[in-house]
């Protein structure tokens, strides 16, 4: 028996009746020999670390734009709180820990440089709209490496499935969806009370009196409580006065943090004006650009060529790019040369 097998079978044992084991998978789009030490979804796992996507994460905005402090989230940071968080439910309710991982550390892989404000920028202007979570999918399926990650379908269903109408197929997939919540409610307000946006004393009191008034309790009573109320159940929920209280707190970040400051709102127009102005040039301007990109318009729509190229920057390229385009460079170092003035 090989580890794989084993892990398998110690799989069959311990999961609850409602998690995917592994041997359960629906499988990849193109079939694959299995590996004899990791499970399906460990592959999964590690192809989404180690892809340059994941590694881009790290430049990517959360919510602040381009912070100059070091301890504000990033696109990167956030993913890895969602794993923390989805990985200790999925524990505590005996699902998959390594689909749960997985989908928690790929959710966001299609994000814009700029955070929402990128997206927003290139929904407007691509005719196709566009999503984050679609464009995750289209990034594990298509785009990194040659032909993609060929993830297994349980992975790419709750990639797509994170945000949005439909709920995840898989319970795995619905603690994401959830932990995707609970860690950016949580950490945003954290960024925000340190840039001095808001202040303790702002936050709604009612939210508070359920969830308490700090950082670390608010999210082990959202996490507790989920737990608590999906044991033994075939469904991830929460309790009505736990998740009123957590909405109140996602409507407050709506109405003073992410909409409510013009300063942010100012920075953000900025970032749009950024997006919008490259997607613009690249399409009357094909040849300027990456030569992988180029090989996609024999077979793509330039739209979706180009927006898959700027979805993929980070926020500090976008910016670099825009520069070299759109801002006088001035002449080179040894200009004029010698003698020809």
């Amino acid at each position: 028996m090989s580890i794989r097998e084993r892990t398998a079978e110690l799989e069959r044992l311990y999961l609850s009746p409602w998690a995917v084991p592994s041997s359960k998978s629906r499988g990849r789009e193109r079939p694959e020999e299995e590996c004899s030490v990791r499970t399906c979804f460990q592959r999964d796992r590690d192809r989404i670390i180690h892809s340059k996507s994941f590694r881009r994460l790290k430049h990517k905005t959360q919510v602040f734009l381009i912070p100059e402090g070091d301890h504000y989230r990033t696109r990167l940071t956030h993913t890895l709180e969602v794993a923390q968080i989805a990985r200790t439910i999925a524990r505590a309710l005996r699902l998959n820990e390594d689909l749960t991982e997985a989908i928690a550390l790929g959710h966001d892989l299609g994000h814009t440089p700029f955070g929402h404000a990128g997206e927003e920028a290139l929904a407007e202007i691509h005719p196709g709209g566009f999503r984050h979570n679609e464009q995750s999918l289209r990034v594990v399926d298509l785009l990194e490496g040659p032909g993609g990650l060929n993830l297994t379908w349980e992975v790419r269903d709750g990639i797509l499935r994170h945000t949005g109408p439909e709920m995840p197929a898989t319970l795995e997939g619905q603690v994401v969806r959830l932990a995707d919540r609970i860690a950016y409610i949580n950490h945003d307000i954290d960024d925000a009370l340190r840039s001095g946006l808001i202040r303790p004393g702002d936050l709604p009191e009612d939210c508070l009196a359920v969830l308490g008034c700090s950082h670390r309790k608010r999210i082990d009573t959202m996490v507790r409580d989920l737990i608590a109320s999906s044991l033994n159940r075939p469904c991830i929920t929460m309790s009505p006065p736990v998740e009123a209280a957590m909405n109140g707190l996602r409507e407050f970040l709506f109405a003073r943090v992410y909409a409510g400051c013009p300063a942010k709102q100012e920075e953000e127009a900025k970032a749009r004006h950024v997006v919008q102005t490259l997607y613009r040039y690249f399409l009357a301007h094909p040849e300027a650009l990456p030569f992988e990109y180029r090989e996609y318009l024999n077979r793509t729509d330039p739209e979706r060529v180009v927006v898959d190229y700027i979805a993929g920057m980070t926020d500090r390229y976008a910016v670099a790019v825009f520069e070299r385009i759109f801002v006088p460079q001035g002449f080179p170092v040894h200009w004029p040369p010698e003698g020809k003035m």
